[in-house]
């Protein structure tokens, strides 16, 4: 069985070697998916066993959302409203979910994750990351990469999100049980193993800890890095070969030589720095310099909690300095990148069919229209999960 998108009035393949520019530009296409895959770019018109309309709007690829935290329960609305009264952001407020995600039955936890996956879904995203880290224990931080296995193959282990309450005054102790007891139990269902590298959470030698004995394990590095001020946390996400360093508020000209020079991704999260009035990751700077980056959402309880990508691509191009361009390849090209793929965010033959569907002429309209509902549907695979056209077969 093939489908076919058809009338596309402008296609994005993030592909120049199909199409124009950077972005790999064609107007007037179709795209033809077979076995959930793309398997042709043709012209407005081409035929196959069922038939998705475009109506003339533009189709992007889905947004690749590389650092998320969908398995929790509870709800820090009044921490959040505290900040906008003007307290400032602290680390110290994951133990509150933590409590809470530790209370919460299996079931709710599942609800949750899924609630909010389907809400990513219905803003264009088509793969998300997700990363344990409020469980911190061994079967709690097992039990939610468990739960989140069914959404995502990018699990990330991070037990080093914080030192939780019965390890206070003790982290040396919690990070020797995150390297042993807790990776062995969780490193069989992870890809990844993470590290909250700032003041308030672990330094830099227990970072490197954490990496080395996930490395050793046969998990890739992701860092948690120089969020709430200068630090050490980009350059050993660099040291160690992670994949990304994320956050990356704030960055010195030493961190943006070592990034551009390196295969680390810098992940930038302005919806984070929008939740807690930080200062915005200096996109511009990043970019000139020559590093790889990527946009994702963090969403979470605590610092953003949203899963909207078109909302972090308008708060790139608003308050980061980004071409409308740079932001929608960091939002989709640039996150298969800082998860190692090369199978999602893009749009070519052998990709997978992962695409937003746009009530809009012109990818322009996810930042000229901020807050709108400028995706129309999306498909995972060649399967419709959000939108009102379906496949006749889904």
């Amino acid at each position: 069985m093939t489908t076919v998108v058809d009338r596309i009035g402008l296609l994005v393949t993030n592909d120049p070697e199909i199409g124009d520019g950077p972005l790999g530009l064609v107007p007037d296409a179709a795209l033809v998916i077979e076995d959930g895959r793309v398997l042709a770019i043709e012209r407005a018109g081409a035929t196959a066993d069922e038939r998705v309309d475009a109506a003339g709007g533009c189709v992007i690829p889905g947004f690749v959302d590389s650092h998320t935290h969908l398995v929790f329960a509870g709800d820090r609305s009044d921490e959040f409203a505290a900040r906008m009264a003007g307290r400032p952001y602290e680390a110290g407020g994951i133990a509150t979910t933590v409590a809470a995600t530790r209370a919460a039955p299996d079931a709710e936890l599942s609800a949750g994750a899924r609630r909010r996956l389907h809400q990513a879904w219905s803003t264009g995203t088509t793969h998300v990351e997700i990363k344990s880290g409020y469980g911190l224990d061994a079967e709690q931080e097992r039990r939610c990469l468990d739960l989140a296995a069914g959404l995502s193959d990018d699990l990330t282990f991070l037990g080093a999100h914080l030192v939780p309450p019965e390890y206070e005054g003790r982290a040396g102790a919690y990070v020797d049980l995150v390297c042993t007891t807790m990776l062995e139990r969780c490193a069989p269902v992870a890809r990844w193993i993470d590290v909250f590298c700032e003041r308030g959470a672990f330094d830099a030698d227990q970072s490197r800890a954490v990496l080395a004995a996930g490395a050793a394990a046969g998990l890739g590095g992701r860092v948690h890095a120089n969020q709430l001020g200068p630090g050490p946390g980009v350059q050993v996400a660099v040291e160690t070969g992670a994949a990304s360093a994320d956050h990356c508020t704030h960055l010195s000209d030493a961190d943006l030589d070592a990034l551009a020079g390196s295969d680390t991704v810098a992940t930038f999260l302005p919806a984070s720095d929008f939740c807690t009035q930080q200062p915005y990751p200096p996109g511009r700077r990043a970019v000139d310099a020559g590093v790889a980056i990527a946009l994702a959402s963090n969403c979470n309880p605590g610092s953003s909690n949203t899963t909207s990508m078109p909302f972090v691509l308008a708060l790139a191009v608003r308050e980061m300095g980004l071409s409308i361009e740079e932001a929608l390849l960091a939002a989709t090209v640039g996150g298969a990148r800082a998860l190692r793929r090369a199978d999602v965010g893009r749009l070519s033959p052998g990709a997978r069919a992962d695409l937003a569907l746009l009530d809009a002429p012109s990818y322009t309209h996810l930042a000229y229209r901020p807050g709108m509902p400028v995706v129309a549907g999306t498909m995972v695979a060649g399967k419709t999960v959000s939108g009102s056209a379906p496949p006749a077969n889904y």
